[in-house]
């Protein structure tokens, strides 16, 4: 995926939840080494490059959480409303859970070295 077509994405991706302003949403964050972190807020602001969350917390208490548009480009953070996922993966996977795009790329370097 070109560099352009990215910054399309992620300009959309800031637009789309432009729109969810004030609206309960649930996370799904890839923290690394096996760890996920889930948790439900309110989008409460969208910025050029974030965007943050105030997230529920036990007895009754709140804590402010931000995320970039590109993790959520890269799978790195899902977002849902009631179930829904607000967007689909941007890079379609393979059937063994890799990138199709890496993928693809170990292909065309097998042709060139053969």
């Amino acid at each position: 995926m070109d560099l352009a077509k990215q910054a399309k994405i992620v300009d959309s991706i800031h637009d789309t939840l432009h729109d969810f302003v004030g609206q309960r949403l649930k996370v799904r964050a890839n923290m690394g080494r096996s760890k996920i972190v889930e948790s439900e807020g309110v989008l409460m602001q969208v910025h050029p490059q974030l965007f943050i969350l105030e997230v529920d917390r036990k007895r009754g208490r709140t804590s402010r959480q931000s995320y970039q548009y590109v993790d959520v480009l890269t799978g790195m953070v899902e977002l849902s409303q009631n179930g829904e996922p607000l967007f689909e993966p941007f890079v379609p996977e393979s059937a063994d859970g890799a990138p199709a795009a890496d993928l693809m790329d170990e292909q065309e370097e097998e042709k060139v070295l053969s």
